[in-house]
This record gives C-alpha cells, sequence and structure tokens, in this order.
C-alpha cells in the first residue's frame, strides 16, 4: 500500500503517559523526514508501530490488546509489518517474543535507531532535538530528564527506564525555542522526577536555574512542572515558581501517601508531619498556588486505619486537582513480596471513596470562583461560540476545563479574559470579555 508518490504509510499507536508521548514524536520526526507517510488508521497502513506502557496491571492489558489487534491486520494482510517499543517492550521483550510471535521485533523505550532500520531507513541525529507534535500546538511536554533514582517500592520504572539521567540544560532550551518557533506557548515539563533535575549532571539540583532559563524564551506563555518528587524538595524551586510571570501557579507533586507506615513501606523518603509541613511551606510562599497528587489506595498493609488516615488528609489539605490509583503488584519491585491482599473491589471502594470527598472539595472550591475574570488559554472550539479552555491551575487531560461563551471566533492556543459565570463539580463556565 503506498500513497500516490510512492511513500510507505506508517501508523504509530503510542500508549500511556505524557512521556512515553515524547518519545513517539520524536520518533515520528524521523518518519517524516524519512519521507514515510503518518496516518491515524491503523487499517490502511504499511507499517504499525506500537509505544507501549508498561507500568501497571491495566495499562500491561491494553498494550496487548493493541499489539493484537495489530497482528489481526497483519494476518488479514493489510500490514505488511507490526514493530513493538516502549515500556511493556523494555521489561518482557523476551515473554513477548516467545508469547506474540507474529510481531516483527520488539525494542526498547527509545531505539529509534532499531526501529528505523528494521524499515530500511537510518537515525537522522541531527533531527534527535525535533519532534513532530502530537498535542495541539500551542501546547507541549518537554522531557527534562530519564529514569529515575528513587527506590519507591511499589515502582517499576527504574527497572524500565534505568537510572535517572538529566537533560543538559543547552539541549532542553534548544527544544524548547524549537517548540516555541512553531506555535508552542505552552511548556509542561516532565520526568520521572523533576525535582531530581541536574544532581547527575552539575552535582546539585538544577530545576531553579533551568526554569529561569525557559522564562526567557520569546514565545513562551506558561511553564508548568509535572511530577515533583516531595522527598528532598528543593525550596528554592518555590521562589522562582513565585517570582517568575510565566510560571504557571501550579505543582503536581505526587505524594502516594500519608500513614508514615505506608511511606516507610513504600520507601517514599518522607514522612507524614513532614508532608504537611511541605504543603504549609508551598501554599505560604505561593498564596495562589495550585497542587495537584495523585494517591494509591490497597497497597499492602492498609486497614482501615491507614485508610481513614489517608481520607483524614485529603479532607485536611483540599487539594485542587487529585488522582487516585489502585495498587498494582508489580512484579521485581520491592513490594512484590508483600503480596496483594486488599481484595480489588475493596480497593476500588477506596478510591471512589476518596473522589468523593474530592469531588465536593473541587465543587466548593469551583464555586468560589464565580464572578471572578480569569485568563484562559483556549484548547478547542466544541461548537458554534463555544470553545474548551484552561486556567494556569489546569494541566491538559487530567485536570478541570473551562467551558467558554465567545460571540467572537477564537483561535486554539489563543489566550482570553473569561468571567466565571457558572461552575460544575469539576470544571468552570464563563463568558469572553
Amino acid at each position: 500500500m503506498h500513497t500516490k508518490n510512492g511513500n510507505k504509510r506508517v501508523n504509530l499507536v503510542s500508549l500511556g503517559c505524557s512521556k512515553n508521548l515524547v518519545d513517539s514524536e520524536v520518533l515520528l520526526r524521523q518518519f517524516q523526514a524519512n519521507g514515510l507517510e503518518i496516518i491515524d488508521n491503523s487499517r490502511k497502513a504499511d507499517y504499525i508501530i506500537i509505544n507501549t506502557c508498561g507500568f501497571i496491571n491495566d495499562a500491561k492489558d491494553e498494550s496487548i490488546r493493541a499489539i493484537l489487534e495489530a497482528i489481526d491486520l497483519k494476518k488479514s494482510g493489510k500490514v505488511k509489518k507490526v514493530l513493538v517499543m516502549g515500556c511493556l517492550s523494555e521489561r518482557y521483550k523476551t515473554e513477548l517474543a516467545e508469547e506474540i510471535p507474529e510481531v516483527d521485533a520488539y525494542f526498547g523505550v527509545t531505539d529509534y535507531k532499531g526501529v528505523l532500520k528494521e524499515l530500511g531507513f537510518d537515525l537522522k541525529k541531527e533531527l534527535l532535538g525535533e519532534r513532530l507534535l502530537t498535542t495541539p500546538k500551542h501546547f507541549a511536554y518537554l522531557k527534562i530528564s530519564e529514569g529515575c533514582d528513587n527506590p519507591c517500592s511499589f515502582c517499576a520504572i527504574p527497572l524500565i527506564r534505568g537510572k535517572h539521567q538529566s537533560k543538559p540544560v543547552e539541549q532542553i532550551i534548544n527544544e524548547a525555542k524549537y517548540l516555541a518557533a512553531r506555535g508552542t506557548k505552552e511548556l509542561i515539563l516532565i520526568a520521572q522526577d523533576s525535582t531530581y533535575y541536574g544532581l547527575d549532571i552539575y552535582g546539585k539540583r538544577e530545576l531553579p536555574k533551568l526554569l529561569k532559563e525557559l522564562a526567557k524564551i520569546d514565545g513562551i506563555e506558561w511553564i508548568r512542572l509535572l511530577y515533583a518528587f516531595p522527598a528532598k524538595f528543593p525550596m528554592d524551586v518555590l521562589d522562582v515558581i513565585a517570582e517568575e510571570e510565566k510560571i504557571c501557579k501550579y505543582i503536581d507533586i505526587p505524594f502516594q501517601h500519608i500513614s508514615d507506615k505506608i511511606l516507610k513501606s513504600m520507601q517514599r523518603g518522607i514522612s507524614k508531619r513532614r508532608t504537611y509541613e511541605l504543603i504549609d511551606i508551598i501554599r505560604k510562599k505561593i498564596p495562589d498556588v495550585a497542587i495537584r497528587t495523585t494517591l494509591i489506595v490497597g497497597y499492602p498493609g492498609e486497614t482501615e486505619l491507614e485508610f481513614h488516615e489517608l481520607e483524614t488528609f485529603v479532607k485536611d489539605i483540599e487539594f485542587d486537582r487529585l488522582g487516585v490509583f489502585t495498587y498494582s503488584q508489580e512484579e521485581n519491585t520491592s513490594a512484590f513480596d508483600l503480596g496483594d491482599p486488599v481484595p480489588q473491589k475493596e480497593k476500588e471502594n477506596r478510591k471512589n471513596h476518596i473522589l468523593s470527598i474530592q469531588q465536593e472539595i473541587s465543587s466548593r472550591k469551583n464555586q468560589e470562583k464565580i464572578g471572578k475574570r480569569l485568563k484562559v488559554l483556549i484548547d478547542e472550539q466544541i461548537e458554534k461560540n463555544t470553545y474548551l479552555g484552561r486556567t494556569q491551575w489546569d494541566a491538559p487531560e487530567v485536570d478541570n476545563s473551562v467551558i467558554v461563551n465567545s460571540q467572537k471566533f477564537i483561535e486554539p492556543g489563543e489566550f482570553c479574559e473569561v468571567e466565571i459565570d457558572d461552575a460544575l463539580e469539576f470544571d468552570l463556565a464563563g463568558y469572553t470579555i
């Protein structure tokens, strides 16, 4: 199957987190530079590449389903080659090759060279700082490091992606300038642990310096920080966030739990007392900050007592944004031998209970915004005169939206001032001024 100009068609399926998405975007740019036509329809592709996720059981299942669907297309003669890369392939390459031998080749998380060679192309090293965005062009994820040195008992990421490796500041700045030149207005900084940035190559945590350098780039209006590890949190980061106008007053900081017993078993390197102190410092230094966190329920040893501590924590802190995961037992992690004693149904009940508490908190906080004027970045038009946007306190895909009514057309990627006149549990509504 070829296009009119003879180019072969490739379909890349990217699963999992935003860090995986960045890897996919790097590979897409290589495909583009090698003359492949990139299409969304796998049924019309010559090649299907699946960038898998292997973080938790649900993600593994999704990746396996995607692989099997691609294999069915190959068996029907519609697809010439199916290649699998990413976290699941990195972690279970041997097992996958034995169980699904119909895949033409398996590759690790960032083996761009291997994928391209299998398709008959060469890696263009001079383009490695470039990406073909799959997000709307006005926002882009910017990966500042790879891997992780934290010993969290439940997490397989270090097994998959290795030790922490910071990108040099110059490399990150060049990539950010490349994105800005192509219309990106919001940079979303990602890593396995963004606060660790620089310690491995500069001998100290250099996230504050990096943020300041990024804020100097013309065209960039928002810089958002995700995946800030709570243990050994570098306090000077807070000063930069508070002072730099371009940096969103938003911190994603995954606490995972609050019980000292559970935190110790999770090997999180932080206590209950220190967690409360850290949140207090963040809110004092950045009064208008939105704190997002993620929690794990059903971890081995989480009895009703520890879960009640977690429930109280959520009520006490009143996080602005919150996500909840049920514990997934991962082989070769240090928590694996603890078993998985909490039944899945009980995990789901605990998850839903925490989310119901957060729903009430979010609803109340949103009600307080009625009558206020907020700066909103428009993401998309959903119908005539109606748009979806976000405030600086909302990351794309995981946080709240603002439903914006406007009599004038707004181009996605534009900022506008919106007066809030209604509030839902997780979203706001308003009209342009």
